[in-house]
C-alpha cells in the first residue's frame, strides 16, 4: 500500500509533502540533513514543541536551530535539567526549586542542608558529564493537576508542589523526564542529553524562594552553556578579561572610590576619582551650555504631598526613603523631575519661551535590596545628569532628534558604539491608551526620520511615558544601558503646567526627561572597565609623572612640573629615594599616560625623556615641545596617546 502523504506549510509559505505520522524532526530531515543536525526543537502553528512532536496536515511548521535565540535558550534550559539531575544523584536530600535559562547560561535553585563547596561544584559538573554520555532522551508527559501534585508529594518536592498549585485547575501539567530524573517543565527540550556539548558551572549564590525575603534561602548554582566548545572558551576568555577590568578591583588599586560597611550602597569618591568625576562634569556642562540648556539645582528632600502629586507615591514608593521634619512627612527624592516641575510652574510662560531646556546634576536616593548592590553599578545614592525639556507639541520630533544628536556626540567622544531600544507602555502606566500611542509614535517617528535602527521592548516604558534607551558597547563587547529619552504627557497634567499660546489661551506643554551618562557613578564604573583603568590623557587623574633619577635633579623636576601645571596639565613628581626602574613600574601600575625621566643630560639640555604608557620609551623631547603636544592632546580629548 502506498504511503499516505500530508502537506505542511513552511515559513516561506511553501508546502512540504511528508508521510502521515511524521515528527518535526522528520520535516527537518526532508528539508535537509544540515538543518536536521542543527535542529533542537520546532514551532508548530506558533507553538514551541519538541522535535518528536507529530505534525498534521496543514500545520505551519518551522525548525528551531541551536544557533537561534530560541534554540540556545532551549539548550540552556536542558542543561539546567541535567545539572539538577546531577545534584539529585549526589545529594538525594536536595529539594528542587526552579531552573531557567538566562543570558549565556542557566541557573537552578536548590534547598540543601549545607552550603555547597567549590569541590562539590566540580563533582556536580563531573556527574553532568556522565549523564550527557548516557545519552538519555528527554520525554514529555502530561498529567492532570492533582496527579502531578501527588507525584511531587511522593518525592518530597514541596517547592514543585507549590508551583503546581499555582497552575489553573482547568489546565494539565507538563513533566519532563531524562533517565531517573523527572521535573516540572513546559519544555521543549533537546532530544537527548548527548546534545549538550559545552557547559561549565560557575558559582553558587544565595536566593530567596520566589524572591521573597520572608521565604527560605536557597542555593542557586549558576552555569554557562553554548552550542560549541569554542564559543564557551571564548566566553570564558571574555569573563577572564572582564575580571581584570572589574571596576571594584581597579577602583581600589587606582584609589578612585570605596564602598564601606558604614554606608552600604553609598559610595565614597576619593580625590583621584573626583578628578575624573569633575572632568566628566566639566565636559557635560560644556556640551549642555552650547546646546541651550540652563542648569538648576533642586532640594534632595521634599514634602510627601509632592510625591503623591507626581505619582511616585503610587508607583515607586517601595524604592523611596522617608523622613519626618517638624512633624510633617517628607521623602528623599528618588528622581529629579518633580523639582523641575515646581521650577517651571513658578512663572507664566509664553509659547515663545519654548522649548525650555533645564538640566540638573541631581543627587537621588533609591532603596535597593542589599543583594542587588554591585560596586558603583548598583548603588543607593547616585548623581543623575538629568534634563527636562518643556516644549510645544509641534516641537516634539525636533527636540527628540536634538537629544539623540547630543547623546551621540557625548558617546562618540568616549569611543562608544551603541544601539537603541524603544520601550512601550507598561502595565502600571498612568494615562490613556490614546496619549501613550501618540507619545510612542512621536519617539518612533524621530528614530525613523534619522534612519536609525532600533529594537522594540514591549511594556518596558516608564510609568509616565515611553522611552528610548541607549545601550553602550564597551571594549570587550558588553552592553550597558545608560542614556534614555522619555516622553511625558502625564507630569505636566499632574502639576497643571501651562504656557500662553498664540491664541492668548492656556495650553499644556509636553515634556522630555533625559539623561546622557545615566548616573555619574555608574558611568565612571563603565569607563573604568572600558579603558581597564588606562584612561585617555584628558580623563587620567595624573596625566604626567616626573621621575628624577636622583635627588640631585629634584629641582629640575619641580621646574618641569611647574611649566606643565601652568599649562593645565595634572602632574606629579615622584621624588622618593628609589631606583628609577621602581618608579617607572609604580607609574605603570597606576596607569599614568606619560612618565618623564629627568637626569643630568635632560637638565643640561632642557629636555625630558618621554616614556609612554602605551608605547614605552619615546626618546628625549624639548620640554616646551612636550607641553605643547600634551595640551593639544588633552584639549582634543583624544582617545589615543600622542607619543
Amino acid at each position: 500500500m502506498a504511503e499516505k502523504l500530508i502537506e505542511v506549510i513552511l515559513p516561506d509559505g511553501s508546502g512540504k509533502q511528508v508521510p502521515e505520522g511524521s515528527t518535526v524532526l522528520d520535516v527537518a530531515k526532508q528539508i535537509g540533513s544540515r538543518l536536521a543536525k542543527a535542529a533542537v526543537a520546532g514551532r508548530v502553528n506558533d507553538e514551541l514543541v519538541d522535535l518528536n512532536a507529530k505534525v498534521n496536515a496543514g500545520d505551519k511548521v518551522s525548525i528551531v536551530t541551536v544557533d537561534s535565540e530560541e534554540g540556545r535558550e532551549i539548550l540552556r534550559h536542558s542543561t539546567a535539567h541535567v545539572m539538577a539531575q546531577a545534584v539529585k544523584r549526589l545529594f538525594p536530600e536536595a529539594k528542587l526549586a526552579i531552573g531557567p535559562a538566562i543570558e549565556n547560561g542557566f541557573y537552578y535553585d536548590f534547598d540543601l542542608p549545607e552550603p555547597l563547596s567549590a569541590e562539590q561544584l566540580t563533582a556536580i559538573e563531573s556527574e553532568m558529564e556522565r549523564i550527557v554520555q548516557e545519552d538519555l532522551p528527554f520525554s514529555r508527559k502530561i498529567l492532570p493537576k492533582d496527579e502531578a501534585d501527588r507525584f511531587f508529594a511522593e518525592h518530597g518536592e514541596d517547592y514543585k508542589r507549590e508551583l503546581v498549585r499555582d497552575i489553573p485547575d482547568d489546565e494539565t501539567v507538563s513533566l519532563y523526564q531524562q533517565g531517573d530524573f523527572v521535573d516540572l517543565c513546559r519544555g521543549p527540550h533537546v532530544p537527548s542529553t548527548k546534545a549538550l556539548k559545552a557547559y561549565k558551572l560557575q558559582n553558587v549564590a544565595g536566593a530567596y524562594w520566589r524572591g521573597d525575603s520572608a521565604r527560605p534561602m536557597l542555593q542557586r548554582i549558576y552555569g554557562l552553556a553554548f552550542p560549541r566548545q569554542d564559543e564557551l572558551n571564548e566566553h570564558l576568555r571574555l569573563l577572564e578579561e572582564a575580571a581584570k577590568r572589574d571596576h571594584r578591583r581597579l577602583g581600589k588599586e587606582l584609589d578612585l572610590f570605596s564602598l564601606r560597611d558604614e554606608g552600604p550602597g553609598f559610595p565614597f569618591i576619593h580625590p583621584k576619582g573626583m578628578i575624573i568625576w569633575n572632568t566628566l562634569l566639566d565636559f557635560w556642562r560644556e556640551v549642555h551650555s552650547k546646546r541651550g540648556y540652563q542648569e538648576i539645582k533642586t532640594p534632595i528632600i521634599l514634602n510627601e504631598n509632592l510625591w503623591r502629586q507626581s505619582g511616585h507615591w503610587d508607583h515607586y514608593q517601595e524604592n523611596m526613603y522617608f523622613t519626618t521634619i517638624d512633624e510633617g512627612a517628607y521623602a528623599i527624592k528618588p528622581m529629579n523631575c518633580p523639582g523641575s516641575m515646581l521650577l517651571y510652574g513658578r512663572q507664566v510662560h509664553s509659547y515663545r519661551d519654548l522649548p525650555l531646556r533645564v538640566a540638573e546634576l541631581g543627587l537621588v536616593h533609591r532603596h535597593e535590596l542589599s543583594g542587588a548592590l554591585h560596586g558603583l553599578m548598583r548603588v543607593r545614592s547616585f548623581t543623575q545628569d538629568d534634563a527636562h525639556i518643556f516644549m510645544l507639541p509641534e516641537q516634539i520630533q525636533a527636540e527628540i532628534e536634538e537629544v539623540i544628536d547630543l547623546i551621540n556626540y557625548v558617546y562618540s567622544t568616549f569611543g562608544f558604539s551603541y544601539h537603541m531600544e524603544l520601550s512601550t507602555k507598561p502595565e502600571n502606566a498612568m494615562g490613556s491608551d490614546e496619549i501613550w500611542e501618540f507619545a510612542t509614535d512621536s519617539l518612533r517617528n524621530a528614530l525613523e526620520a534619522r534612519g536609525l535602527a532600533y529594537k522594540v521592548n514591549e511594556g518596558d516604558g516608564a510609568f509616565y511615558g515611553p522611552k528610548i534607551d541607549f545601550h553602550l558597547t564597551d571594549a570587550i563587547g558588553r552592553t550597558w544601558q545608560c542614556g534614555t529619552i522619555q516622553l511625558d504627557f502625564q507630569m505636566p497634567e499632574r502639576f497643571d503646567l501651562s504656557y500662553i499660546g498664540k491664541d492668548n489661551e492656556k495650553h499644556r506643554p509636553v515634556m522630555i526627561h533625559r539623561v546622557v551618562f545615566g548616573s555619574i557613578e555608574r558611568f565612571l564604573a563603565i569607563l573604568v572597565e572600558h579603558f581597564a583603568g588606562a584612561f585617555p590623557t584628558w580623563l587620567a587623574p595624573i596625566q604626567v609623572e616626573i621621575l628624577p633619577v636622583s635627588d640631585k635633579f629634584n629641582a629640575y623636576a619641580a621646574e618641569a612640573a611647574g611649566k606643565l601645571s601652568s599649562a593645565g596639565v595634572r602632574v606629579h613628581v615622584d621624588s622618593r629615594d628609589e631606583k628609577v626602574s621602581y618608579k617607572i613600574r609604580e607609574a605603570q601600575l597606576q596607569k599614568v599616560p606619560y612618565m618623564l625621566i629627568v637626569g643630568e643630560k635632560e637638565q643640561a639640555n632642557g629636555t625630558v625623556s618621554v616614556r609612554s604608557r602605551a608605547n614605552g620609551d619615546q626618546g628625549a623631547f624639548d620640554l616646551t615641545t612636550f607641553v605643547e603636544g600634551i595640551t593639544k592632546e588633552i584639549a582634543a580629548r583624544q582617545l589615543e596617546l600622542t607619543w
